[in-house]
């Protein structure tokens, strides 16, 4: 989401090694990539975010393929994943512990991540008043980080969400996303 070049480059990449087979041009060493996988990066490469929508797609797999498990099992672990990354983000004396800016921008990315898996996975989402995700607070952890470092994870609930734009959904919720 944040890099979206990188589909134009490998784009220019498929092109050149064509060219270069069309011309009888070996490639250098071992770089080429067949086009069975070169289909494959495409493809992963075309969402906007990529590893977010596999990681998506497979717990969404996984809550479908084994009925015997609860849902609320997987939906309870990932807002239980999402409160914890809350309250140490906003309690300081939490905070205070980390002891680095990356610590801080992992704990925000895994929250988020985890918001879109739930909202994914719960079937009225994570924006919903029944959700167990507090919504408003870790939107508004997120806000009170500077905005250049946060944008994409704004960009990632507002864009890559499932359920956001559900009318059920909190209008107070849908502002703070704008």
């Amino acid at each position: 989401m944040t890099n979206p070049a990188i589909q134009n480059d490998f784009s220019y990449y498929r092109r050149t090694l064509s060219r270069m087979r069309i011309n009888n041009t070996p490639a250098e060493g071992e770089n080429e990539v067949n086009n069975e996988m070169a289909n494959r990066i495409s493809l992963f490469y075309a969402d906007a975010t990529p590893m977010l929508k596999t990681l998506s797609d497979s717990t969404t797999k996984f809550v479908s393929e084994n009925k015997n498990l609860p849902i609320e099992n997987t939906t309870d672990c990932l807002s239980t994943m999402a409160s914890v990354c809350k309250v140490m983000l906003e309690t300081p004396e939490y905070r205070s512990r980390f002891t680095s800016e990356e610590t801080v921008s992992f704990c925000l990315r895994v929250m988020v991540g985890v918001i879109i898996l739930y909202d994914y996975v719960h079937p009225v989402g994570a924006f919903s008043k029944s959700s167990k995700i507090d919504m408003k607070g870790c939107i508004k952890v997120l806000r009170d980080q500077p905005p250049n470092s946060v944008e994409g994870l704004l960009n990632a609930l507002r864009y890559t969400t499932k359920h956001l734009n559900d009318e059920s959904t909190n209008k107070t919720i849908k502002s703070m996303l704008q």
